[in-house]
């Protein structure tokens, strides 16, 4: 079956970011309402809570040009060892927070790579866009993702990678910088990273006959702009998007993010076992002190973190994830994103690639 949905249908060139735990039905409902493409991740998820993000974004939406995200790593291998070093490491951190640590940590995501009951999740919502993260899935279910009219694209971090979306079939190349917040989609995370910009990235990959979506750094329209005249198809966009009303986003992390400064965003394992850039707290100090023990796989860390997160509440455990821009999302608070985003986006990249309804429906009031 031919896809559904093409990048070309977009009135606004701009993609917002999967961001799993952080974007919601009401914000992808209304980056798709406002000409761009609202998206989920659904690497957080079950496939119940997964069907349920899906039919709340197509009432909120009344139709399916939305986009979903899946996480492809290879399943976690359980290490006791090695878990309960790490907790031994974290006990002082625990107690701190007036808890005692778990006596054991596991999985708690299940790779798409081996979920029936997500890819028939995802197979009944039917969205326009499924993309992948971390990897790629078997090519049996690449093909009925394709027979259901999906358009497929994936993350890739190097051409190498790139490469084998191509080859899988897939539709779109998303061209993930190394400025970019969040999980960095690298397939192999212990393997070679050149940890490309956004712009160098790009660049590599626009001869490979697949259109290429930029992501990484991109905060307004002049970043938009540069990078569709170096000839990417449109733009992803997540740290812009986190202070959005609509977005899951804590208090705490929204005053975080309007608080920060150059180099708070880190690149780091401690919080999940896999590279991922947020900004920087206790925890990731922990993670990059030379006494600390090998990790855990991913996601048994993230269950870790998440355990002390919950016991001290704040941000000193927190997944806060943004990019390197993050400094320049302070103006982005509640109310004023979306106006904000639309007027840049509309006045540097040029009414032709950017017109109709601008963004304002992001700082509208909650339905």
């Amino acid at each position: 079956m031919s896809p559904r949905f093409q990048l070309t249908d977009l009135g606004v060139p701009v993609i917002q970011a999967p961001m799993a735990g952080t974007a919601t039905p009401h914000l992808a409902a209304e980056v798709s309402l406002a000409g761009g493409l609202g998206s989920l991740g659904l690497g957080a998820a079950d496939a119940a809570q997964a069907a349920a993000m899906m039919a709340e974004t197509r009432a909120r939406l009344g139709s399916d040009r939305y986009g979903v995200n899946l996480f492809c790593h290879r399943p976690a291998q359980a290490d006791p060892a090695r878990e309960m070093a790490w907790l031994d490491y974290l006990a002082p951190e625990f107690r701190r927070a007036g808890a005692e640590p778990p006596t054991g940590i596991a999985e708690v995501y299940r790779s798409f790579v081996a979920d029936d009951e997500m890819l028939r999740a995802v197979l009944a919502a039917r969205p326009a866009l499924v993309s992948f993260h971390f990897g790629l899935p078997s090519a049996e279910r690449i093909a009925a993702l394709r027979d259901m009219g999906a358009t497929l694209a994936a993350t890739a971090t190097s051409r190498a990678e790139a490469l084998a979306i191509r080859d899988a079939g897939l539709d779109l190349i998303v061209a993930q910088g190394h400025e970019a917040g969040g999980h960095r989609g690298i397939f192999d995370p212990d393997g070679p990273d050149e940890c490309l910009p956004t712009a160098a990235l790009l660049a590599e990959l626009l001869d490979l006959g697949l259109p290429v979506i930029a992501a990484g750094g991109i905060m307004d329209g002049a970043d938009a702009a540069r990078h569709l005249a170096a000839g990417a198809a449109a733009v992803q966009m997540g740290t812009a998007f986190v202070a959005c009303p609509e977005s899951a986003a804590s208090e705490a992390y929204r005053s975080r993010l309007a608080g920060a400064q150059p180099g708070d965003a880190v690149m780091t394992r401690a919080i999940s076992g896999r590279p991922a850039r947020g900004l920087a707290n206790r925890l990731t100090a922990l993670g990059a002190a030379p006494e600390a023990p090998p990790l855990p796989d991913y996601p048994i860390t993230y269950d870790a973190a998440k355990r002390l997160h919950a016991a001290a509440g704040g941000s000193d455990y927190a997944a806060q994830w943004a990019g390197t821009q993050a400094p320049r999302a302070r103006h982005a608070r509640r109310g004023s994103a979306g106006t904000a985003r639309a007027r840049d986006l509309r006045a540097s990249a040029g009414p032709r690639r950017l017109p109709g309804r601008p963004m304002s429906v992001i700082s509208r009031p909650s339905r």
